[in-house]
């Protein structure tokens, strides 16, 4: 069913209310929802970070715009909350982890097989098989720490292989610049696809960043600073699909059409009743954030916002599993490299980004030491000890 923008106001930012028990619910059963509402959960807090962090970042360079920025943050930052507590303490970080990755893939797989650009298209599909790579590397950790096997999280929507070796994708940071948009040409679809992913993977970022120290095992330390240095480099890749030359409330109103857009996405889709209902009062509430802001570009700026959304919203995100295009972007791609702005082949990769790996591995790789002799197969590490000692 289409959606447009203008078609609903939504509820008005002034009406936008919480108490601290209805920020706070019931989370969500580990083993008894489907996997994809954790999904959408992830990446829902994902994309409210990355609206509170964009607007903290416009009000260190907008004096008039900083109370108008307040009053929409503080309703961003109660929803992130409500979106993020849903997940359990029966999930442990390592878990949630397994699920970060699983996000980072069937998102990035869902919004590559829809993205019109090419170059773009290419830039998702090269992050998404570290991504994938990363996830058979943590699940190798999950097992010989807690003893527990990942397809628990995935629940068989994703697979648990080897992609692009973590240990070759340290590259230097001149190689994970990319060429943007353009913002006069560029689809709407395309500036909503390049709002998603940069801001999934830059949740991955912070949460690696904050989760790694808390391990005592000190190659699961290794792991994490070595992944969070990945995701670094994904998040500069992702954030330079951004055309620069996009103003600062052009911008705003992108973030708060990609919140409308996700959360319409979740709302199709959703199939625990009670999570639906968040998702739908979240898209009413971002609904009156658009607008809000809508008032603001045609007071300031004095453009239409039927400039950037002259019609309906892109079909909604496809919350499935995207096993066999990952599968067929891996036999095609796994090989690629990158030099410059480019991707190219291994053969032609950039010596700098050979020199820094050389450099940054030469003590050791802990995302090859984690998952040596290890492949995935149902069960654990002690079910398969004993069933051989029997």
């Amino acid at each position: 069913m289409a959606f447009n923008l203008f078609s609903s106001r939504g509820t008005p930012i002034d009406q936008q209310r919480f108490t601290w028990r209805d920020m706070v619910q019931k989370p969500i059963s580990k083993l008894d929802d489907d996997a994809f509402t954790r999904i959408r959960i992830i990446l829902m807090n994902g994309i409210e970070q990355e609206s509170i962090r964009f607007q903290h970042m416009a009000a260190r360079r907008n004096r008039d715009l900083r109370v108008a920025l307040a009053k929409v943050r503080r309703s961003e930052q109660h929803q992130a909350t409500m979106v993020n507590w849903l997940l359990g303490p029966d999930h442990s970080p390592l878990e949630i982890t397994i699920g970060y990755e699983q996000v980072a893939i069937e998102i990035t797989a869902a919004v590559a097989q829809r993205e019109p650009d090419p170059t773009l298209a290419q830039g998702y599909r090269f992050g998404m098989l570290e991504d994938f790579d990363h996830l058979y590397r943590y699940s190798a950790l999950l097992d010989r720490l807690e003893g527990k096997d990942a397809n628990n999280i995935l629940q068989s929507y994703t697979d648990i292989l080897p992609g692009r070796p973590t240990v070759v994708e340290h590259r230097a940071p001149e190689d994970d610049v990319r060429e943007s948009y353009n913002r006069l040409t560029a689809a709407p679809v395309t500036r909503l696809n390049a709002l998603t992913i940069v801001a999934t993977e830059s949740q991955v970022h912070q949460y690696y960043l904050n989760v790694g120290p808390q391990f005592a095992d000190p190659v699961a330390r290794q792991l994490y600073a070595e992944i969070a240095s990945i995701e670094e480099q994904h998040v500069t890749q992702y954030e330079c699909f951004f055309d620069p030359d996009e103003t600062w409330l052009e911008q705003w109103l992108l973030h708060e059409a990609a919140e409308v857009y996700n959360y319409y996405s979740c709302v199709q889709q959703e199939s625990n009743p009670r999570v639906k209902a968040i998702w739908e009062r979240f898209l009413d509430y971002e609904l009156g954030h658009f607008h809000y802001v809508a008032e603001l570009f045609k007071q300031i700026e004095r453009r239409d916002p039927t400039e950037l959304f002259p019609g309906d919203l892109p079909e909604p995100i496809l919350f499935a599993s995207q096993r066999d295009f990952v599968r067929q972007v891996l036999l095609k791609e796994v090989d690629l490299r990158a030099n410059g702005m480019q991707i190219v082949d291994k053969a032609n990769e950039s010596q700098a980004s050979v020199a820094y790996r050389q450099h940054i591995n030469s003590d050791g790789s802990p995302s090859e030491t984690v998952a040596a002799g290890y492949i995935w197969a149902p069960g654990t590490e002690l079910n398969r000890k004993v069933a051989v000692a029997v």
